[in-house]
């Protein structure tokens, strides 16, 4: 299930936590299976023949030259959440990571496009019952507004106790950096705001001998917003703004070469933007 991407010199793979089928009515609440079913593009890949959505979660390691940088982190093990089948998980994905040449001690950057419970989980592990950093070696960017705003506001009862969990140990160990929404990371790598989905929510750009590609975060959480960008996720914090940005965003893409890397698309989770006969947009993975 792990995919691999190269942009120029950079190199980017994709590491699965879990890839599921149905169940994300919760998060695309317009996206029923009678409403999507016209969209025939999406299968198989990214809905199923009765109309229920494939989505992925999965964390996006970017290797070039010496850096090991880690996209998103998912929902960790061992954590108390609110959404049942996400609640005190035991996968193997630190094994996996180590399995294709990842293994922690390896990554030298944390990035968080936002600080949502999927996206911040393995951020730490429990160990002899305490949350550490997990990726030790590491330092991690969370982005300034971002940390300002869920600092101050996050509710424990949405999806649990995230920001004790998953973020507040990283900063007490003093190694995180807050970063602004438009920071390079490293030569051919830097953020770009796009802001809806959380306050301070960014994509990551990559740039590389002439190639490009783009991930997304949560601006799109499936590609069925591609083509219907009005569907919006329950877990917005500005649906509107989400929705500009969403737009915003796919004009730019479309009918380019740039590589759009989906944070939530199951596999084979990357395309390009294309524009649909019948209005709108679509995700072109041939």
């Amino acid at each position: 299930m792990n995919e691999i991407w190269q942009i120029g010199d950079i190199k980017v793979t994709r590491v699965v936590e879990m890839e599921v089928v149905g169940g994300s009515r919760f998060i695309l609440p317009d996206a029923t299976r009678d409403a999507c079913l016209p969209y025939s593009w999406m299968q198989p890949h990214f809905m199923d023949d009765s109309g229920n959505l494939v989505m992925s979660i999965h964390a996006l390691v970017i290797e070039v030259g010496e850096r090991r940088i880690i996209v998103d982190t998912c929902i960790g093990n061992d954590k108390e959440r609110s959404i049942p089948n996400w609640s005190n998980l035991q996968t193997n994905f630190l094994k996996d990571m180590e399995n294709i040449g990842y293994p922690v001690e390896s990554i030298d950057t944390v990035l968080c496009t936002h600080l949502h419970v999927d996206h911040v989980g393995w951020n730490t592990r429990l160990v002899n019952g305490e949350w550490v950093p997990t990726f030790e070696n590491a330092r991690y960017l969370i982005g300034e507004d971002e940390w300002t705003y869920w600092d101050t506001n996050e509710d424990p009862t949405s999806y649990g106790n995230v920001m004790d969990d998953s973020v507040r140990p990283v900063i007490e160990a003093g190694l995180v950096d807050l970063v602004s929404t438009s920071e390079t990371i490293a030569p051919g790598i830097r953020l770009e705001s796009t802001p809806g989905h959380t306050p301070g929510h960014v994509s990551v750009l990559l740039e590389s001998r002439g190639e490009e590609a783009v991930i997304t975060g949560d601006c799109i959480h499936h590609p069925c917003q591609i083509t219907r960008t009005d569907w919006c996720s329950s877990a917005d914090y500005d649906k509107d703004q989400g929705r500009v940005t969403r737009e915003k965003f796919l004009e730019r893409l479309v009918e380019t070469n740039v590589l759009v890397i989906g944070t939530h698309f199951a596999t084979p989770t990357a395309g390009h933007i294309r524009h649909y006969p019948e209005g709108g947009y679509w995700l072109d993975v041939s």
